[in-house]
């Protein structure tokens, strides 16, 4: 597997089936970017372009991710920043810090989504509480 240095960006209404390795397709409509992992392993990485995950910045035709890509779930466990349409490798994560980072990602989503409001918020909240304490006894 070669490690890339450079990615190239593409920006598409859909992400294609087959990825090209080197370029990262980003679909605005769709808030969305994906890429083949820039370690060389061929496997897909999307990155949702949304203030709980990803940010992408756009400069004088080059591309950034924010924050940096970790493929902690892939086999190579890459982990990489994009920046300038360069990919950067960062030091590998121990388990440790990987489940950290992914508990600290997984609160700024649920901190990211909207909170139900109203009448029937308000009911199966009530619901939820009542089968709460049966289930409690």
């Amino acid at each position: 597997m070669t490690r890339l240095g450079q990615i190239k960006p593409e920006f598409v209404e859909f992400i294609p089936e087959n990825l090209a390795p080197g370029v990262l397709y980003i679909s605005k409509r769709y808030s969305t970017a994906s890429h083949l992992c820039c370690c060389g392993c061929g496997l897909e990485v999307v990155t949702p372009l949304n203030p709980a995950k990803w940010r992408l910045i756009e400069s004088d035709g080059a591309i950034s991710l924010s924050p940096s890509v970790g493929s902690w779930s892939f086999p190579c466990r890459s982990h990489y920043w994009i920046s300038g349409n360069r990919v950067q490798w960062a030091a590998v994560m121990s388990a440790e810090r990987i489940a950290a980072v992914k508990s600290r990602d997984r609160r700024d989503v649920e901190a990211m989504a909207p909170q139900p409001q109203g009448f029937f918020a308000r009911m199966v909240g009530a619901i939820a509480t009542k089968i709460g304490r049966w289930f409690g006894r």
